[in-house]
């Protein structure tokens, strides 16, 4: 019942900025967190930032101090702010939602199994 929509890449030069979106709608209310993964050509998709239906935000080390990730609730869209792009950073980027299962809602729910949903994906290219 949830539907994600990322939007935002592109093709940038080394140490530029990209901001990509991820729009949700469905069963808002059943959000507990959301994420941003990217997979490289050839490699294992790779846990990049997650935020918290609270706020809590987490980073992989490699984009520590360069990447922002923040919610708009009333937009119902989740962002991620990249800056000082590198060459190694080029990937398709996928959002990620964790849902608390029916009939239960975030607030509700306190369990520790969640199902997962996945937008369609996003293409960053930063070129050296």
């Amino acid at each position: 019942q949830v539907q994600l929509v990322e939007s935002g890449g592109g093709l940038v030069q080394t140490g530029g900025s990209l901001r990509l979106s991820c729009a949700a709608s469905g069963s808002i209310d059943r959000i507990v967190a959301m994420g941003w993964y990217r997979q490289a050509p050839g490699k294992q998709r790779e846990l990049v930032a997650t935020i918290t239906s609270g706020g809590s935000t987490n980073y992989a080390d490699s984009v520590k101090g360069r990447f922002t990730i923040s919610r708009d609730n009333a937009k119902n869209t989740v962002y991620l702010q990249m800056n000082s792009l590198k060459p190694e950073d080029t990937a398709d980027y996928y959002c990620n939602a964790d849902l608390a299962p029916e009939p239960y809602t975030a607030t509700s729910y306190r369990g520790w199994e969640y199902d997962e949903v996945w937008g369609q994906g996003t293409l960053v290219t930063v070129s050296s």
